[in-house]
């Protein structure tokens, strides 16, 4: 977790700090991704599905069933359903989103009917860090605008 907390931390210049790795069955990170829809203008740039496409062509499989995935905060749920359908075996976060978490925040769609596997979710990681990382990037947003 500080490793994403330190690449996050690192983009938050530019982008809203989010970081996340991938690490598969050996204890290697197959994936990373940061944020990038400010940069690249794509609404699907999130750090998630950034490491989910680069994992899948390292792996050359989109099954995930022994991978965890490591965040600094709640996915989304338009991730949250892509780490589903893509059976992510684990996924670990610091800090929670109540507004559009998919893992509880506003939904939990690792319990949905449509889930086609158990996928572990741990959070609370490094969330003190991980908030203030994220608060201070929305104060100082906010300050510009």
């Amino acid at each position: 977790m500080k490793i994403v907390l330190r690449r996050a931390y690192e983009i938050s210049k530019f982008e809203l700090p989010i970081s996340a790795l991938i690490i598969d069955e050996k204890g290697r990170c197959i994936g990373r991704g940061t944020n990038k829809r400010q940069k690249n203008k794509d609404p699907l740039g999130h750090a998630e599905l950034i490491a989910l496409r680069q994992a899948a062509w390292i792996k050359n499989d989109w099954r995930f069933n022994e991978c965890i995935l490591i965040v600094n905060l709640e996915p989304c749920t338009m991730c949250a359903a892509a780490l589903v359908q893509s059976r992510m075996g684990k996924v670990i976060y610091s800090t929670g989103d109540s507004k559009r978490g998919g893992f509880g925040g506003s939904i939990d769609l690792s319990t949905h009917i449509s889930a086609h596997h158990k996928m572990e979710i741990i959070s609370g990681i490094y969330e003190e860090d991980s908030k203030k990382l994220l608060k201070d990037w929305f104060k100082k947003l906010r300050k510009e605008r």
